[in-house]
């Protein structure tokens, strides 16, 4: 066996871990759809659980992008949620937006932000305002030095100016409609700082250093999955920082988990209860399935499907 093999085997099962506290992990009512489109981003972040990056294709065709909009069209979700990836690199992505806004009372769309800094992205940035898109985007740190550690030189300036841009037309702009949250995640093997003491420090620095303003911030553990996984095997810290979210587990996160709410489909129309289950190749119900196929929406009671990555979304506050 070998020593990452032994740093598996370390912590308690999630499944046990679940039943010792006499707990199961399964549907509620669906209420939410996440939509994936694809893994073409232009960074190549040092956390991502689905190893997104410049030289990935996959990428959601028109037909497929057809029928996530039939589905809104039919189940009308509380809340539709597009993820990569970098959304904002996926052809015919203004067509996906324009056509599930009027579909869903909050349509989310999620951004590295330095996609949105290009000049390219400037009619999508005025179609998102338009359509009220609720922004979700990723910013690990105040700080150039931290940011540039997980996303790559030069990320910090773009990230800077595109928060500026989208303050300029109203969003995260106090008494405007438009929704501007910001999402943290740490840098390295180690679980981050409670959220709301992060967001009065992102809130303050931001504000002094650049004049930005945002409604919210969401601090995240990173998931041991993709490169992040990667990472922590190469730098020998899988066994401790899976120790980490095992020792933090907080059976009270699990009935608010997102999985038990959302149904989350691929870029080819393949169905799964979150975007990190995704990642770990566990398919909606235990076996492969298409949204193209759904004729109803999953059964309150439902099992999900678990691993030790489930870790990261119940480790303190969880990931809800």
């Amino acid at each position: 066996m070998t020593d990452i093999e032994k740093q598996q085997v370390d912590i308690e099962p999630f499944q046990e871990a679940l039943a010792r506290h006499g707990l199961a992990l399964t549907r509620g009512e669906t209420t939410a759809l996440q939509v994936n489109v694809g893994l073409n981003c232009g960074l190549a972040c040092g956390h991502c659980h689905l190893e997104a990056g410049p030289y990935r294709e996959e990428a959601m065709d028109r037909a497929t992008m057809d029928t996530v909009i039939d589905c809104a069209r039919r189940f009308r979700f509380a809340s539709i949620d597009l993820t990569g990836g970098s959304p904002e690199l996926v052809p015919g992505i203004d067509y996906l937006v324009r056509s599930l806004a009027p579909l869903t009372p909050r349509l989310i769309v999620r951004s590295n932000l330095v996609a949105l800094n290009e000049e390219s992205a400037a009619d999508l940035c005025e179609l998102y305002r338009e359509m009220k898109v609720v922004l979700v985007v990723s910013l690990p740190a105040t700080n150039a030095s931290q940011t540039e550690a997980q996303r790559g030189s030069g990320v910090w300036e773009k990230s800077v100016a595109a928060l500026r841009k989208l303050n300029a037309i109203g969003y995260g702009v106090e008494g405007s409609s438009l929704e501007l949250n910001l999402v943290s995640n740490p840098a390295g093997a180690f679980l981050p700082a409670p959220q709301g003491q992060a967001e009065k420090k992102f809130r303050a620095d931001l504000l002094r250093k650049f004049g930005i303003t945002f409604n919210a911030l969401y601090t995240f553990a990173n998931v041991p999955l993709g490169r992040f996984r990667a990472f922590l095997e190469r730098s020998g810290n899988l066994s401790g920082y899976l120790g980490k979210l095992a020792g933090g587990f907080n059976p009270c996160t699990v009935e608010g988990l997102m999985c038990r709410n959302q149904l989350s489909v691929d870029w080819s129309g393949r169905l799964f209860d979150c975007d990190f289950n995704l990642a770990a190749g566990l398919p909606h119900g235990g076996t492969t399935s298409y949204l193209a196929d759904l004729l109803e929406l999953p059964a309150p009671g439902v099992p999900i499907p678990v691993g030790d990555h489930c870790y990261a979304c119940t480790v303190g506050s969880g990931f809800t």
